[in-house]
């Protein structure tokens, strides 16, 4: 298992975190996601390398901003 970081910006609640679970639970290759508003840190696990476009394309449709973070 790999796992990716990625800082968000705009969240505030725990809706904020499911919009962004739903939208990337499409990328393929995610096994699982953990968004905190309160840290605006969203880590994916995911079965092998996952497209870092594709994440950060998934949470810009939910409507806020992300970045790689590690």
């Amino acid at each position: 298992m790999k796992t990716s970081e990625y800082q968000v910006t705009g969240m505030t609640c725990g809706h904020c975190e499911m919009s962004i679970r739903e939208e990337v639970s499409t990328v393929p290759g995610v096994q699982e996601i953990q968004v905190s508003a309160q840290t605006g840190q969203l880590v994916v696990t995911s079965t092998g390398e996952v497209d870092d476009g594709a994440v950060i394309t998934a949470v810009d449709e939910a409507g806020y901003k992300a970045v790689r973070a590690s």
